[in-house]
């Protein structure tokens, strides 16, 4: 749907009068005197500017003359900016803010799937180049920037700070599912950390008031937008969890949380400083923060994620109508089979009373009595039989027990030791017989075998003075001293010749 007064835009820009290059990058100044010359022919176009008699010009003629000074004199323009308080209409329309350090613009992108190229890349916080035409909303006065084409152009600052600090809280552990402590199941105190004057607060004590109205909510108000927000919603985390401060109740329970807004009305609960508050808080604590499609580092610290502070309050109480049809279905699922019984009972005491029992007593009891004597001497037997087995087995046991006496055992393990040294002492001096013999007939075969028998026979050996054995007569020299072995001992003598 077109922004009311955008046809005589349409006209002036197809007729080509200050129409501008629609790939040229132009600087956008929203509030600056436009020259001169735009302003005289636009009074040239027509005598819809022109003052009234009194010289006082109509709001809608003043709006409409600025509209088309800008649809004019800028037209088609690039811009480059953040994106932030993006929003999705169920009819394809786009509306969102392109901002910078110093201004935004509002900006809206129609059917925006069909006519808008590139309109995947807008989302919070994302840094785009957008081409579109700079316009006035008339309903509202308000200057905006109708979308043709989007363009990626990096990340916004914010989302930057914002995933710098997610990565580097989910790098310490912060973001952990085991860290994460469960919501009490039927809570009674209940901590909000909230803005006393938002709507969130409203929202949050209507579902409570309806759903568990014996809850008891305490308010610690915050201010939740703005400088110092941050410090003001950590410090009341810190004293809400303080176990020494008296002045507030201990809760079973605590939501910290806002209404809806844009990236930098969100901002104060992606600060550092609350999500290491909510992280080091003992209390269950639930993150309420803006609507379905907002995220925050607090909703990742926090232990349960709510999407609307509404949303939070249905989760952390019951039910009070869920809780009584329950209660309703628990009773009568008691109710019933105890009735039944009471019923059944009934049904047989009538049965007595008006049946056989009241005539012949004895003939009704007989038979039962009957089989309960059977019983009665089966059981008997039974048991007889199952103590005679038992004293056998706990006969058999003594009897096995007495066999493995601890003075037995040693008896007989003493006796196979005594008969284990026997056995060892004669097999010990039997090879020490045995030994002996060998020995003596090694040494009578030595006798025989060695060098003395040789001597006895009249045999000698003849070596050198160092001791060298001499074979051969060239082996000495006149002079030489030599030593000759015979059986009656060694003679010295001296070589001749």
């Amino acid at each position: 749907m077109e922004a009311p007064g955008r046809r005589f835009g349409k006209e002036l820009r197809n007729s080509g009068v200050g129409k501008s290059p629609p790939d040229r990058e132009i600087s956008l100044h929203i509030g600056k005197t436009l020259p001169y010359h735009a302003d005289m022919r636009l009074q040239e176009q027509g005598h819809q500017y022109q003052r009234g008699d009194d010289g006082v010009m109509s709001v809608s003629r003043l709006v409409r003359r600025m509209k088309n000074i800008l649809e004019i004199e800028i037209g088609d323009v690039w811009v480059e900016g953040e994106v932030s308080n993006l929003r999705k209409q169920g009819s394809g329309h786009f509306y969102f803010s392109v901002k910078d350090d110093k201004a935004q613009l509002a900006c809206a992108a129609f059917n925006a799937e069909r006519r808008c190229a590139g309109y995947e890349a807008l989302r919070d916080g994302a840094l785009v180049r957008v081409l579109g035409e700079v316009t006035v909303y008339e309903a509202r006065g308000q200057s905006q920037l109708i979308v043709k084409r989007v363009q990626p152009a990096g990340v916004g600052e914010l989302q930057a700070r914002f995933e710098e600090l997610k990565k580097k809280l989910n790098g310490e552990g912060l973001f952990a599912e085991e860290l994460k402590k469960p919501l009490p199941r039927f809570p009674r105190m209940i901590g909000l950390i909230t803005s006393a004057s938002g709507a969130a607060l409203q929202d949050m004590v209507s579902v409570l008031t309806r759903r568990a109205p014996w809850v008891k909510a305490v308010l610690f108000p915050v201010a939740v937008q703005g400088s110092g927000a941050a410090s003001g919603i950590a410090r009341a985390i810190r004293m809400m969890d303080d176990p020494e401060n008296h002045e507030l109740p201990r809760c079973d329970v605590v939501v910290v949380g806002r209404g809806g807004g844009s990236l930098e009305d969100l901002w104060n609960f992606n600060e550092e400083e609350v999500a290491r508050a909510i992280a080091d808080c003992s209390i269950p604590i639930v993150s309420a923060v803006g609507h379905e499609i907002d995220f925050t580092i607090a909703d990742f610290v926090a232990d349960v994620r709510a999407p609307t502070p509404s949303a939070a309050a249905e989760l952390i109480v019951p039910d009070r109508r869920e809780l009584l049809s329950k209660l309703q279905r628990l009773g009568d699922g008691l109710r019933r089979p105890v009735h039944s019984k009471i019923r059944s009972a009934q049904e047989l005491i009538r049965f007595a009373r008006r049946g056989v029992l009241t005539h012949d007593s004895q003939r009704v009891l007989r038979e039962p009595i009957l089989r309960a004597d059977d019983v009665a001497a089966t059981m008997k037997r039974l048991m007889a039989e199952r103590l005679s087995a038992r004293q056998q087995r706990i006969s058999d046991r003594r009897s096995t027990w007495k066999s493995r006496h601890p003075r037995l055992v040693l008896d007989r393990r003493v006796e196979g030791l005594r008969q284990f040294r026997l056995r060892y002492a004669q097999q010990a001096s039997h090879c020490l017989q045995g030994a002996s013999q060998r020995m003596e007939r090694l040494r009578q075969m030595v006798r025989t075998l060695g060098p003395e028998s040789a001597f006895e026979r009249g045999f000698s050996i003849t070596m050198s003075k160092s001791g060298v054995l001499v074979t051969d007569p060239d082996q000495v020299e006149n002079g030489d001293r030599l030593v000759t072995r015979v059986a009656g001992g060694t003679i010295e003598s001296e070589v001749l010749k």
